[in-house]
């Protein structure tokens, strides 16, 4: 297989990764949709996992390994996967950044009033077996914001899920890039075929 042409399907698969991370991220400042206050805010959602980890270090390398992909570009060679494959560590270390956040955060549980206006976090220091992930009759100890649990597993569920996918595909990358350096990215074999 060409690696020139996986590094730019690559590339684009990392795109919409990155931007619904982000966007998982927003939504987790907004629980059940409404404002709250900074103090009421679950804190591993103000360490941007999505943002930062899943999102922003995950475009900057999605654009040169798609980059190094393309026919016609300056990195479509040999120097190319090189950067892509450097890209790709920086990439894995933003998806795996976002992938350690979300565990702590859905470990602990969200940040609640449990109905005596202060907000804590009823869920965290406990063990797996009376984890709140399992057993939803605990729910209801989080009074406001009203469906704060739900909200908070969804969408850590979802950054989760898109953090694996992006360390996976960026660790392909840099298998890919290694390879492309040694073989080349079969994009001027292409070009000296057709002339």
């Amino acid at each position: 297989m060409c690696t020139g042409r996986w590094a730019r399907c690559t590339g684009d698969l990392l795109f919409p990764f990155a931007l619904l991370s982000i966007v998982a991220n927003i939504l987790l400042f907004f629980p059940n949709g409404e404002v709250w206050g900074t103090e009421q805010i679950t804190e591993c959602v103000w360490l941007f996992p999505g943002v930062i980890g899943g999102g922003a270090l995950v475009l900057l390398p999605a654009s040169v390994i798609r980059a190094a992909g393309m026919e016609g570009s300056c990195l479509a060679n040999r120097c190319g996967m090189l950067i892509s494959m450097v890209m790709a560590v920086v990439g894995v270390a933003g998806a795996l950044y976002c992938l350690i956040i979300t565990v702590v955060g859905l470990k602990e549980g969200p940040l609640c009033d449990t109905g005596d206006g202060l907000f804590i976090y009823p869920f965290s220091n406990k063990t797996l077996n009376e984890s709140y992930l399992f057993n939803q009759e605990v729910w209801e100890q989080c009074e406001r914001p009203r469906i704060v649990v739900l909200w908070n597993i969804v969408l850590f569920s979802i950054l989760l899920g898109l953090s694996t996918l992006e360390a996976i595909l960026l660790l392909s990358q840099v298998a890919n890039g290694l390879l492309g350096c040694l073989c080349g990215t079969c994009i001027n074999k292409r070009q000296g075929n057709l002339a």
